[in-house]
């Protein structure tokens, strides 16, 4: 058990807190709920992009799933092979996939214009394709990306062109992608994504994986809804195999999860700096706001918000806002063991998409972040201060440029 108000009383709040063991915990078992004759685990680092954490996915075996140029570099910071690190960039610049391409890292393609210009400047270049199935997926609109209005991939319609651009400039494929959205509870999206995966693998011989992304619906509250990773993995791993045996070869199966890892592992940490009492609710100002943690306001995501000051308190409710200048709610109308001022709130459910998504809003500090492994912690971010937020600002003599 980790001792939240111990770490609170050491390092101060807003804090996140991450369980290393939990993180083992839930790669281990993803990775024992697939049989099939090659597996690959790529985290999806932005999740959760610390180079400490990103170091213990490397000890894991995992590769990595990055989304930017400068994920890239952070893996290879934290000590990824670069053939271990496949980068799939949205609308990005030809000049960043040649910074990629520099690095030695597989490259993930979703767009016609760019695999044009790979295939043209970069002959010999072996390259993955990430498809769009339209296929509507996921917890919400916002974070459902396989469906036909989807800005991300290549649409399965577009096949036939596809193919004649590959023939063409002798591209080799050797890899498919696809990735239908976040929060997916039905493992049929999965299965329904395959088989339009694999009818059109059946166009590129020298294909050696394909990569299913992920969107795993990790459980938030108690009694609430997840995917049950081992039946998924049982049921996914026959599929697979079928195909692999219709194609007569053994293909690598990978996938990419990001949330499926961290979310569980992180937990945030802030202090109640009010206790307001309104004609309508009790207010629970904290320090922190979306700033910090903006998926409840983003997502409209929940997390599991307790009192760890005062655990066997009465219970009451109360609404959790921040103290940025916007309406920064955390949860309404939530039941919380009573709340003092200077009580610690945790929130759980804060691993993934959490510190990564923070920022200096309202010239706030971003918070420190801790790893705690066998009962000892570690800190793997420093707590922000005035120096670095004027870190990358110039002053200019205002009063000699402007004549007012």
């Amino acid at each position: 058990m980790i001792d939240f108000q111990q770490l609170a009383d050491k390092y101060g709040a807003p804090l996140y807190v991450y369980d290393a063991e939990k993180i083992i915990e839930k790669y281990r078992s993803f990775e024992k709920a697939f049989d099939v004759k090659s597996l690959k685990i790529h985290y999806a680092c932005k999740a959760l992009s610390n180079v400490s954490i990103l170091k213990l996915f490397r000890k894991l075996g995992a590769g990595l799933d990055c989304v930017s140029i400068q994920e890239v570099m952070l893996g290879l910071k934290a000590g990824f092979l670069p053939a271990s690190i496949i980068y799939t960039p949205n609308n990005v610049s030809e000049e960043e996939f040649e910074l990629a391409i520099q690095k030695g890292v597989k490259i993930n393609v979703d767009n016609i214009q760019m695999l044009e210009y790979l295939g043209i400047n970069h002959p010999d270049l072996p390259v993955c394709i990430r498809l769009n199935p339209h296929l509507m997926a996921g917890g919400n609109s916002k974070i459902s990306v396989g469906h036909i209005d989807s800005k991300f991939g290549i649409s399965i319609h577009q096949i036939p062109l596809v193919n004649r651009i590959v023939k063409r400039l002798n591209i080799k494929v050797e890899g498919l992608h696809v990735h239908s959205g976040s929060d997916i509870l039905d493992p049929d999206v999965f299965i329904k994504a395959a088989d339009l995966i694999f009818a059109a693998a059946e166009h590129f011989t020298d294909l050696s994986y394909i990569d299913f992304g992920s969107g795993f619906k990790v459980k938030y509250k108690e009694g609430g809804l997840y995917t049950d990773i081992q039946k998924f993995g049982e049921t996914f791993s026959q599929h697979f195999n079928a195909f692999c045996e219709r194609q007569g070869k053994n293909l690598t199966l990978c996938f990419e999860p990001g949330k499926y890892m961290v979310s569980e592992a992180g937990h945030f940490l802030t202090k109640v700096n009010v206790v307001k009492q309104t004609t309508a609710c009790t207010f629970l100002g904290v320090d922190s706001g979306f700033n910090h943690l903006i998926r409840p306001m983003f997502y409209n995501a929940y997390h599991d918000i307790q009192n760890i000051s005062n655990p066997d308190g009465d219970k009451k409710i109360y609404t959790v806002v921040g103290y940025i200048c916007e309406t920064d709610t955390f949860g309404a109308d939530r039941i919380i063991t009573e709340v003092r001022k200077n009580d610690i709130l945790v929130f759980k459910n804060a691993g993934a998409y959490c510190f990564s998504m923070a920022s200096n809003y309202n010239s706030r500090y971003r918070p420190a972040e801790i790893l705690v492994y066998q009962g000892q912690d570690f800190l793997i971010r420093e707590r922000e201060n005035f120096k670095d937020i004027l870190s990358k600002q110039m002053e200019i003599n205002v009063e000699e440029i402007v004549d007012i």
